[in-house]
């Protein structure tokens, strides 16, 4: 099943993949994605494109959202403080949740903004090892838990995990993360544009507990990590405490 539902949701990134670059980019072995294909295309969630031997999601997929609310009151009250930080800095923002093995956006104004390569709209997928909000969930959440999801990671059995599960089990990899209260990734490839934006994270926090994260992505050209994070990195915090606060004003309301 994890297999499969990485293969689904590669598809759905990619909106058209050929069968090499959907068992690439699902880190599934080719045989086994070909299998996997067959049988999504069996059910309907995805289609053959007619004129050529690429695969993209069919609408179907979309049932398997029905009866999820997902964070509705996090989106709802961090909108504001999104569009306010995507004025204020040009970039384009996100709010991301964890769900599975991946981080899922919520929330974003790439729609707001010249800055930016493609538009990411809610349900957008990204493996939660290989993006700065899933860096910063995993290092604010529970040891316990964290450990049970790196668990699962491990089971998958993906070449370009076991790095950063290394560092995160055996390095201080989340300490860091941490203490210093965010997390980067440069020239992040699980996106419309491989390679061509790098990102920093924020952990929010619901009621003590880390709920999602807020991210910035900027061009990896145009500025370099170490200026983005002068720049960038208080904003996103003031803008997460703010979003915090007023999560925890609702809770005390209710």
């Amino acid at each position: 099943m994890s297999r499969g539902i990485a293969v689904l949701q590669a598809i759905n990134r990619g909106q058209s993949l050929s069968m090499m670059e959907i068992a690439r980019t699902s880190e599934v072995p080719y045989p086994t994605a070909c299998r996997i294909v067959q049988t999504l295309l069996h059910e309907g969630l995805i289609e053959r494109e007619p004129s050529r031997k690429r695969y993209r999601p069919t609408a179907l997929t979309q049932t398997l959202a029905h009866g999820f609310q997902g964070h509705a009151h996090l989106v709802k009250t961090a909108r504001a403080h999104l569009v306010d930080l995507t004025r204020s800095m040009g970039w384009p923002v996100s709010i991301s949740t964890h769900v599975g093995n991946s981080m899922v956006i919520r929330d974003s104004t790439h729609a707001l903004t010249a800055l930016t390569f493609s538009n990411y709209y809610p349900g957008y997928a990204l493996p939660v090892l290989e993006c700065a909000s899933g860096l910063v969930y995993l290092s604010h959440m529970p040891g316990e838990e964290r450990a049970s999801i790196l668990h699962t990671l491990k089971l998958m059995d993906r070449d370009r995990s076991r790095h950063i599960i290394h560092l995160l089990e055996h390095e201080g990899l989340a300490e860091q993360i941490r203490s210093q209260g965010y997390a980067t990734r440069g020239n992040n490839q699980f996106t419309h544009n491989p390679g061509k934006t790098s990102s920093i994270a924020v952990p929010l926090f619901d009621e003590g507990r880390v709920a999602g994260a807020l991210t910035l992505a900027f061009f990896a050209a145009a500025t370099k990590m170490d200026n983005a994070v002068q720049q960038f990195v208080e904003p996103l915090r003031a803008a997460a405490r703010a979003i915090s606060d007023d999560l925890a004003r609702l809770d005390k309301a209710a």
